[in-house]
Formats: C-alpha cells, sequence, structure tokens
C-alpha cells in the first residue's frame, strides 16, 4: 500500500506530464480538425525544439537552422514555379521571402550565441524556429496532395517522420543529451518536494490553453480555423483560403509540440527517438475526445500522464507498453458512442 507522500507525488508527476501530453493532443486535434491530417510525425516537432534547445544552449548552430533554410528555398522555388505567368514580381517576392527566412534561420541562433543568452530566451528561440517548420510541412507535404485520403496523409506524415528522425540522426548524431531546467529549484509542501519546472510546465499549459480559447473565439483567424474544422469547402465558399488555414493550423500545432518538447526536454534524455514516443501518447490522449474535441484532448494527456505515473511505480520496465494498451478500451469507447449516436440519428 503506498503512503499518501508517495500518492502525491505519483499525482504531481503524472500532471506535470500529463500537461506535456495534453500539449501534444491539442496540436494532434487542431491539425486533423483544420485539415483532416492525422499527423504521425507530430511528436518529431518536439524533438527538433528540444534537439535545438541542446544547440542553442552550447552555443552551437543548430540543425533546425538547415532545416528551415532548405525548406524555405524549396517553398519559394515551388512558390516561384506557380506564378511564373504572372509577371517578374510574382515570381521574385517568394524568393526574396525564402531568402530572408533562411537567413534568419541563421542569424537568430548565431545572434543568440554571440550574446550568450538566458535559458528561457533559447526556450522561446527554439519554439519560434520549430514552430516556422509547420507551415514548411504543410506547404511542401500536404498541399501538393490536397483532398487526399486520410490513409494517404497517414503514409504521407508517417514516411515525413522517418525523414525527420533520420535527418536528427545525421545533424545531432545518436547520443543522447541533457538540458538544464529552465527553473531551478523546488517548493517543499509537507514532505512532497516540487519542483519550479513542474509547476512551469503545468502554468505555461494553463496560459497556453487559455490564449487558444481566446484566440479560437475572438480573433478572425481563429474564426477562419473553426469555419475550416466545422466545413472545409463552405469554408472556401465563404471566402477563407482553405491552404492559408491549414498552414496556420500546422504552425500552431508545430508550436503547441515545441513548448511540449523544452518542457519535457529536462526530465528525459534528448535524443534523435523521442518524438515518436511522447507523439504517440500524446495521440492516445486526443483519442479520449475523438480527436475532435479540445476539451476531450486536455483530459485525455492528463489521463495519460497520470497511468503513466501509476504504471512507472508499479511496473517501470512495462510503463510504455501499459500506457499504449489503453488505446484499445479508448477505442472500444469511441466505438459504441459512435453506434450510439447512429442509432439515435436514425430513429
Amino acid at each position: 500500500m503506498a503512503s499518501l507522500d508517495t500518492l502525491l507525488f505519483l499525482g504531481i508527476d503524472g500532471l506535470t506530464s500529463g500537461a506535456v501530453y495534453a500539449l501534444l493532443g491539442l496540436g494532434i486535434v487542431l491539425i486533423y480538425l483544420v485539415t483532416r491530417v492525422i499527423n504521425i510525425a507530430h511528436g518529431d516537432f518536439a524533438m527538433l525544439a528540444a534537439m535545438t534547445l541542446v544547440s542553442l544552449e552550447q552555443g552551437l548552430l543548430p540543425g533546425t537552422s538547415y532545416l528551415l533554410g532548405a525548406g524555405a528555398l524549396l517553398w519559394g522555388a515551388l512558390s516561384a514555379l506557380a506564378a511564373r505567368r504572372q509577371g517578374a514580381w510574382a515570381i521574385a517576392r517568394p524568393c526574396l521571402g525564402a531568402l530572408a527566412t533562411a537567413a534568419l534561420a541563421f542569424a537568430l541562433p548565431l545572434a543568440l550565441a554571440a550574446l550568450r543568452a538566458p535559458a528561457a530566451l533559447n526556450a522561446a528561440a527554439a519554439v519560434l524556429m520549430v514552430s516556422a517548420l509547420g507551415p514548411m510541412f504543410h506547404r511542401l507535404a500536404i498541399e501538393p496532395i490536397a483532398r487526399a485520403s486520410v490513409l494517404v496523409y497517414i503514409i504521407v506524415t508517417l514516411g515525413m517522420h522517418l525523414i525527420l528522425q533520420g535527418l536528427a540522426l545525421q545533424l545531432w548524431g545518436p547520443q543522447a543529451h541533457s538540458v538544464e531546467p529552465l527553473l531551478d529549484g523546488s517548493l517543499a509542501i509537507g514532505a512532497v518536494v516540487i519542483s519550479h519546472q513542474s509547476l512551469l510546465v503545468l502554468g505555461l499549459t494553463v496560459l497556453l490553453v487559455v490564449a487558444l480559447y481566446l484566440g479560437f473565439n475572438h480573433t478572425l483567424a481563429g474564426t477562419a480555423l473553426r469555419a475550416c474544422a466545422v466545413n472545409r469547402t463552405g469554408a472556401d465558399l465563404c471566402g477563407i483560403e482553405v491552404a492559408s488555414a491549414g498552414r496556420r493550423a500546422f504552425g500552431l500545432g508545430a508550436g503547441l509540440a515545441a513548448v511540449a518538447g523544452v518542457l519535457i526536454a529536462p526530465v528525459v534524455g534528448v535524443h534523435y527517438e523521442m518524438g515518436f514516443l511522447i507523439g504517440l501518447k500524446g495521440f492516445v490522449g486526443a483519442t479520449l475526445g475523438g480527436l475532435v474535441s479540445y476539451p476531450g484532448a486536455i483530459v485525455g494527456g492528463v489521463l495519460i500522464g497520470g497511468f503513466e505515473s501509476v504504471f512507472s511505480y508499479l511496473s517501470s520496465a512495462y510503463r510504455d507498453a501499459l500506457v499504449f494498451l489503453l488505446i484499445i478500451p479508448i477505442l472500444l469507447l469511441q466505438t459504441a458512442r459512435h453506434k450510439r449516436r447512429g442509432v439515435v440519428h436514425g430513429h
């Protein structure tokens, strides 16, 4: 029988991990609702953010700069090719934008290294750089196959996951890296000690959830994303550019995953394979709401974190396997719910 202190520790640990998985789940749900893409590579955004933070802390040029530069140049080339019949300025504009983005991708890390920026600024830069990869991902991998089936999107994003994981291996190497906590110190509540890093994770997660709620309900861009989530064809007929909405969704989703990556980096070993594992846990949490509910993704992420903490205490060797087994009852529950709705609507 676990003591009360042990239960409190497991609860705090589970809540901290659950907040990270909730952020990943929110990004998965957002991308799916707006674009109908189940992004298998979503966890790789978290991995890239953590790897970028490692390089920035060491004063090195992160591999993310090369990914951003190559992606920007390829985006510019494709846009210029599509605008070749619209005049010289229509061709030059995307090329100039691509060159500016590529230059900024290299200049920002070098400036941070020269200034010996604090950890918080390095973390913000890592999130910003990885967030910029989201729209590039959509433009280069999703837009060329617009209106494809969900299965095709799964195959394409699985291929992108393998590509990003392979590139991370080449750019950062196979070894694991460590990251210092963004906030040192701890807070003692009786016999239970809560690290300031855990408080940062919880506080930042709450702030991001509130910001997303306000953004979706009180901004024009948020309204456009909601419209695309409800009916993409109707949104297109109303003048909303569906492709741009998809890029924004991928940018926001990548940003949420990047925040999750820099928050979890001090807790786990940072390595090129970490993205798929934590991304899959975020996906399991997102399935609790059927991939269509933001509150469901938040609750699901917190529950997955709680179960993971308990399973770690009971049997650390089978922790991940037991967590992933949870997807079976979750899917059975969703199937029963959909059948019940079908019967109701049928009557």
